[in-house]
């Protein structure tokens, strides 16, 4: 499975479904290891993709997505607190929810759980819900781009505002075409960058003291690709290996996560903060939709 996923057969969808149906069939028991590299891989992916990037291409992207994703977050994590003392929800259950549907899945989950300091079971049962999500936002968004006929650019910053985790934006944009794809990525990693701002609010909102800041370091290498690929010729003419290279290793990456969630995982997945997720993505995804297409 492993080979074909980075084979130029594979999709992300059937990465992602190869991996889930891997885990129910055969079970996954090296599902602790697993975790480990799917963030490295990730990131590694997302730097390959940046030598496909112009700078300017990079930059339009950018300033495209800076208002959408301004009013994304805040309608999300104002929705998500109200929503959170109406279903009577744990407060840093329903915080974390909030925050990896307002900003990136997972990364941001991971970035403020030692600043508002969770259970276990309330971070995994976070992670859970926003992996589930991102799966079915994976198989959905593409044929609802093109029932409703959305441009490239379109596409590719719905994808990046309506989906939560990177892995999943980047999946879904690459299945639609290599432009959605550059805006989806760009948008997304700046959207990322959220994570210190948010960090800190955390901080002054839970009144932790001496908590440390995630930084997402591999942004700059991201960028660093893109400078590389825009003005040192050599990197140019090796941007279409590096891109290929990126999409396998974002499908190996998306077999990976399947494979995470299994049955079990989904058993521990109790109503009320499913239903807090899926109003927090629903309202973001329809709004930001409706934007993109005015």
């Amino acid at each position: 499975m492993v080979l074909f996923c980075l084979s130029p057969f594979a999709s992300s969808p059937v990465a992602l479904a190869s991996g889930i149906a891997f885990t129910i069939i055969i079970g996954n028991p090296y599902e602790q290891n697993v975790q480990r590299y799917i963030h490295l891989l990730l990131q590694i992916s997302i730097v390959g993709l940046g030598f496909g990037l112009k700078l300017d291409e990079a930059l339009h992207a950018g300033k495209t997505g800076v208002i959408l994703t301004v009013l994304s977050i805040t309608t999300v994590m104002v929705l998500g607190y109200l929503l959170g003392k109406l279903f009577k929800i744990e407060r840093p259950l329903s915080y974390l929810i909030s925050v990896g549907t307002a900003i990136c899945g997972g990364s941001a989950i991971a970035a403020v759980s030692p600043i508002i300091k969770p259970s276990t079971k309330q971070i995994s049962l976070a992670l859970a819900i926003v992996f589930t999500l991102n799966s079915v936002a994976l198989f959905i968004y593409p044929p609802l781009g093109h029932l409703l006929k959305l441009t490239q650019e379109q596409f590719g910053l719905w994808c990046a505002i309506g989906i939560h985790d990177t892995s999943s934006v980047v999946g879904a944009a690459s299945k639609y075409g290599d432009v959605a794809l550059k805006v989806a990525t760009t948008v997304k990693l700046s959207r990322a960058l959220w994570i210190i701002p948010m960090s800190l609010l955390t901080m002054f909102f839970f009144k932790t003291k001496g908590a440390k800041v995630k930084i997402p370091y591999f942004i700059g290498y991201f960028i660093l690709a893109i400078l590389l690929n825009t003005y040192v010729p050599i990197f140019g003419g090796l941007s279409a290996v590096a891109t290929t290279a990126a999409k396998a290793g974002l499908n190996l990456t998306l077999f990976f996560i399947g494979s995470t969630i299994s049955v079990q995982t989904l058993k521990t997945i109790s109503w009320k903060p499913l239903a807090l997720a899926m109003i927090l993505w629903i309202t973001i995804s329809v709004g930001s939709l409706l934007l993109i297409m005015k």
